[in-house]
């Protein structure tokens, strides 16, 4: 299953976002790959996309930086996973 994962980091924590990130390249828990990230030019949030086959090692990852950075995660699908279901909602399939 896919993720958009957006964050944000307060100026307060900024410092303490940036050692952590430093220190562990912001590396997901095991059971997570992460597929992609990018970081807002001259902002402290971004967005990553990663996948996971169970909600709950996403959920860990998240609980690892939420002392530090608000997180908020959609479950996502591809192009391929909503086509038949967009064609559904119209009628066309």
């Amino acid at each position: 299953m896919l993720f958009i994962v957006n964050w944000s980091i307060s100026s307060v924590n900024r410092n303490s976002a940036i050692e952590r990130f430093l220190k562990t390249g912001g590396a997901p828990p095991a059971g997570v790959k992460m597929l992609g990230r990018w970081h807002a030019v001259g902002g402290a949030s971004g967005f990553g996309v990663a996948e996971a086959s169970d909600p709950a090692a996403i959920q860990k990852w998240v609980l690892e930086w939420s002392d530090l950075m608000t997180m908020e995660v959609k479950a996502a699908l591809t192009d391929e996973q909503i086509a038949p279901l967009l064609a559904g909602a119209v009628g066309k399939q």
